[in-house]
């Protein structure tokens, strides 16, 4: 029975929540339908699908705040649920920033991002099941030094998000999104060596071919083998964008207001400083059209927008919920995000790297002895102190060049010294995700071999 989950109907469940005792209410429903297929060496290896229905209810009593989460929409299970969650709610601390914005703040209008395609709701299984082989046998067809397959498939996901409160709001919207990886293995001299490559997006269409991807993942395989270490040394780091949105995703983690509040950030305190080089400008935008990270409203109703984190260097706002916005003194950004249960926490929209005028190919021929970081590994980032320190692989730059491939290296610096040293910025930003970024060249890191 799906017919009655409307933002009228989640309305009218917070609007049950403030007979029954609460001072205000939040209701989200969320109804989802995943497929996934997994291939290896021309044969299905997993194949998944699965729908989920569940509503989410937040209760608040005068600062006091429970949630809670079920499946059945019945309407005996529906008031036992509410009336629980008043229980729950009674029992808890008062906090003053807890409660839901103010109504000024609610998004008036949902507009539609384009973010639902009718074409990958009625993909066939076989069809599915096809796009991944076609990856799979492009790698393979590619060179006979790819033997195996360590992973790669085909999912698609479609559903909806309902969201409504007691001040007034309630809004909906459908998401569509789909993704193709290829995972090969190539062999040489007894070794081996595995890469990967993908395409995720909300549209089919604009997705790349089966072929491209395999091929793409094949060469970035290849390139990999006879890999070695280099000695120890400071030079240039040129990361390719898989690598640098890892940067970008560290800036998140330091510029959350969560993390702001708790002053657990390297960023506390920093509003209004230069943090990184003029070059550098940093934007989340969550109402993009057709964007990963693009929703009309955020997980609390108010309209998402475009936020200039960073601006030429210069560190411009916070990303904010309510409740981190109030505990800063400060306006949310439209940046809460939250699932069926639990509070309200912070999210990205589409985050990114403004692109700069370079393309790849002269970022690397700028850089006389240095590496091109194609692999990240492991989580060595401090974000309170902003020390950094991955495990990592690529290929080395000599004059201008790419020589040959190097593994079994760290690199380490400082986040704060990493964001002031960006010398150039590529042109080849790809939405290839909601956290992205263009190639970048840091102009010293220690490679340590």
């Amino acid at each position: 029975m799906t017919f009655h989950l409307t933002k009228e109907f989640a309305a009218g469940v917070a609007q049950q929540s403030v007979e029954r005792g609460a001072s205000a209410a939040e209701v989200v429903i969320r109804q989802r339908t995943e497929f996934s297929v997994g291939v290896r060496l021309g044969e299905v290896e997993t194949l998944k699908e699965s729908t989920d229905r569940g509503l989410g209810l937040r209760i608040l009593i005068h600062g006091r705040q429970s949630s809670v989460s079920g499946s059945d929409f019945s309407r005996d299970a529906l008031t036992s649920l509410i009336d629980e969650a008043v229980e729950l709610a009674r029992l808890t601390s008062p906090d003053e920033t807890a409660g839901l914005p103010d109504p000024q703040e609610l998004a008036t209008s949902v507009p539609n991002l384009d973010l639902y395609d009718e074409a990958i709701e009625k993909l066939s299984t076989e069809e599915q099941i096809e796009m991944a082989l076609r990856a799979e046998r492009a790698a393979q067809e590619f060179s006979v030094q790819i033997i195996n397959f360590d992973g790669g498939g085909f999912d698609s996901a479609y559903g909806s998000v309902v969201l409504a409160n007691s001040l007034g709001f309630a809004g909906e919207f459908q998401t569509t999104s789909c993704s193709l990886a290829s995972v090969p293995v190539a062999a040489e001299d007894g070794k081996m060596q595995r890469d990967y490559w993908y395409d995720v997006r909300r549209k089919l269409s604009e997705m790349d071919s089966p072929e491209e991807i395999g091929i793409t993942a094949a060469r970035r395989t290849l390139r990999k083998l006879g890999g070695r270490a280099v000695p120890t040394q400071s030079v240039p780091v040129v990361l390719e964008p898989n690598m640098a949105r890892d940067l970008l995703g560290d800036i998140f983690n330091a510029a959350s207001g969560e993390s702001i509040f708790r002053k657990a950030s390297f960023l506390v305190g920093q509003l209004g400083e230069q943090v990184a080089s003029r070059r550098l400008t940093v934007i989340d935008d969550g109402s993009m059209p057709r964007g990963l990270g693009s929703r009309p409203f955020d997980g609390e109703g108010l309209p998402t927008r475009r936020t200039v984190v960073i601006r030429e260097g210069v560190l411009e706002s916070y990303l904010l919920n309510t409740y981190t916005a109030r505990k800063l003194g400060l306006r949310s950004t439209g940046n809460a995000g939250r699932g069926l249960s639990g509070a309200t926490g912070v999210e990205a929209g589409n985050l990114y790297i403004e692109p700069g005028p370079y393309s790849p190919d002269e970022i690397i021929k700028s850089v006389t002895k240095g590496l091109l970081i194609t692999e990240l590994l492991g989580f060595g980032v401090n974000i309170v102190t902003g020390d950094y320190s991955r495990s990592a692989s690529g290929i080395w730059i000599e004059n201008g060049e790419l020589t040959f491939p190097v593994q079994g290296v760290t690199i380490a610096g400082n986040l704060k010294e990493m964001l002031s040293s960006i010398e150039m910025i590529g042109n080849d930003l790809d939405f290839r995700g909601s956290v992205v970024s263009p190639t970048l060249l840091i102009g010293r890191m220690t490679i340590g071999g």
